[in-house]
């Protein structure tokens, strides 16, 4: 993409707003001062928006306040959100796409009204009838695109099929040097297990595959879905939500038994000093925070949840992600992609 990367940024969405959010942006800016090529729309209170940004000593030419009066809460529904929230920083933040030129929206906040609103300003793409909710897993060799995760209880093929051309125009966007490699998750890899629109998708996705977008790896087991053969998963919000949260409490579980066991004992304890770096390295590796950032899928404009307590290390690889959709030019990799499904729909 050519010219400045607008990034919108509900600065009062999530736990500890601005303050993480303003420092998240400043470390994104510390870590690619080089680039000249990225602008931030940012909405809430101009008093504390202010503060902070002289406070980390971001250079002006950087951003634009836009000083708006509510902040969605973590309680609200969606339907009292579509009635009270238009004066919100997070509303202003999605509308700031047809209104203020962003590129992106970014927000902590409440993840279902997040939704809606987007939704409802945004719209969907014409030929998607269901956005999805789309996530970064790290693999053995690089990373996995994972959605649906949970936008949508329930699927039908056509819905799985979007999800694959979307899912690989993210993944494309994001690791412009890898092919995306498309499975649908299921109880079993062989092509007579699993639901009726299961089976369905899969024998589209095959004749789909000859164009191009994807290599089309067939089904997945759960238990596959970290060795990296596949890069690209597609499932519904239901069984995403699950494997999702099974694999956050899995992570969690594993790294604070390794840390109860290496301060069980002296001589575990003394251990540590010699497999420090390994253990760094183990822990980088599984660090939520790099993972930070869900993306919806199938609107107009693209639409990132951060998570909402996360921290400024967290936030800021939302800050990346975002740019890196953008300039990975996601948006027409999309349109390009669900392009496939309409011609042999013909």
């Amino acid at each position: 993409m050519n010219g400045k990367i607008i990034i919108a940024i509900d600065a009062m969405g999530g736990e500890n707003s601005p303050y993480k959010n303003i420092e998240g942006v400043s470390l994104f800016l510390k870590k690619n001062y080089k680039k000249n090529d990225v602008f931030f729309n940012l909405f809430g209170n101009e008093h504390l928006l202010r503060r902070e940004l002289i406070k980390h000593k971001i250079p002006i030419d950087k951003y634009k306040i836009f000083p708006t009066n509510t902040v969605v809460s973590d309680e609200e529904t969606p339907l009292t959100a579509i009635k009270n929230s238009k004066e919100s920083s997070m509303w202003h933040s999605i509308n700031s796409q047809i209104l203020s030129n962003s590129n992106i929206t970014l927000s902590a906040g409440n993840t279902g009204v997040l939704f809606v609103i987007s939704r409802m300003l945004l719209k969907t793409i014409e030929s998607v009838s269901k956005p999805a909710l789309a996530g970064l897993w790290p693999n053995e060799k690089n990373m996995n695109v994972v959605l649906d995760l949970g936008a949508n209880v329930e699927c039908d093929e056509k819905n799985l099929i979007d999800f694959s051309e979307m899912g690989a125009a993210l993944y494309k966007a994001l690791f412009p040097n890898d092919t995306p490699k498309v499975a649908l998750l299921n109880i079993g890899s062989e092509e007579i297990k699993g639901t009726e629109s299961l089976k369905k998708a899969h024998a589209r996705l095959k004749e789909i595959s000859i164009h191009g977008d994807f290599e089309f790896n067939g089904f997945i087991e759960g238990n596959k879905i970290t060795n990296g053969e596949s890069n690209v998963i597609v499932t519904d919000g239901f069984t995403g939500n699950i494997a999702l949260k099974t694999a956050e409490g899995t992570a969690k579980f594993i790294t604070d038994s390794l840390k109860k066991s290496l301060a069980s004992t002296l001589l575990s304890k003394f251990s540590i000093i010699f497999s420090y770096f390994a253990f760094k390295k183990f822990k980088e590796k599984l660090d939520p925070r790099k993972f930070n950032g869900a993306i919806f899928l199938g609107l107009k404009g693209p639409v990132v949840k951060s998570h909402g307590s996360t921290d400024a290390v967290g936030f800021y690889h939302s800050v990346d992600l975002c740019y890196r959709i953008i300039k990975g030019d996601l948006m027409n990799k999309i349109k390009n992609n669900l392009s496939h499904i309409n011609e042999d729909a013909k």
